[in-house]
Formats: C-alpha cells, structure tokens, sequence
C-alpha cells in the first residue's frame, strides 16, 4: 500500500516505521526535519519537510498515488484541513485523522472523515483497568 503520513511526532514515527517494516510504501511529512530523528535507522521510505496543507508538499510526497492518508500532527485543525484536501481535493480512498477533542471527533465522524480521538481511547481505557 501507499501511505502519507502528515506529522512525524512520535505516533507518526512510530506508524511510518512500522508500516514501512511490513513492506508498505511510505512518506511522511513534518514542517521540523528534527522531527524525522523519531523514525528508525533502517527507514526505507520518504522523509520530506513540508507542509501538508500545501498541495504542493503532498504532491511531493506522493498524494496522487496514497492509499491512504493519515493526519497525525498534534492540531486539531491542521489535522481535519489535511483530511479534507486528501479526501476532496485529491481524492484518497482512505483518510484517517486524529482528534484530540472529543466533541470536534464526534461531529467531524458525522460528516464522514474517519477520525479517532486519543481522549476517548485512552480515557475508555483507563475506566477498564480500573473494573478489571
């Protein structure tokens, strides 16, 4: 598969090495190229600074090609803005977002952008260790 990554913080390093492990082709973008000290030595896929919600930068990275596009920056807004231009402008067949905030998650689900919320992940899971 062909994935853009949009934030190499550590969940996007974590997810661009992994995914780049089993075989997948694999950009990642970040505005900081110290950001890109997160992926593993053996990284095999593309590392480009730049912004991606500059068409130009996701161009770059491979945009017209993706399988999938994942916005993992640690904005809210950037995030949905990026999914928006991958799912709407460029047409990727699978968008992923992630949204901190549980209520922007909820209506941004509503409208059809597949989004996760770490808040509620992580909050649910920390209600089930605490009944288990």
């Amino acid at each position: 598969m062909k994935v853009v990554i949009m934030g190499c913080g550590r969940v996007g390093g974590r997810l661009a090495g992994l995914l780049d492990k089993d075989g997948h082709q694999v950009a990642i973008l970040d505005t900081d190229s110290y950001s890109f000290r997160r992926l593993p030595p053996d990284f095999k896929g593309t590392a480009l600074v730049g912004n991606a919600i500059d068409e130009e930068a996701l161009k770059r990275a491979g945009i017209t090609e993706a399988d999938v596009f994942f916005a993992l920056t640690q904005g809210d807004n950037r995030n949905v803005l990026a999914a928006q231009i991958a799912r709407h402008v460029f047409h990727v067949p699978r968008v992923i977002c992630r949204i901190y905030d549980p209520l922007r998650q909820e209506m941004y689900s509503s409208l059809g952008i597949e989004s996760l919320s770490p808040t509620l992940i992580f909050a649910q899971m920390l209600k089930e260790k605490l009944e288990s």
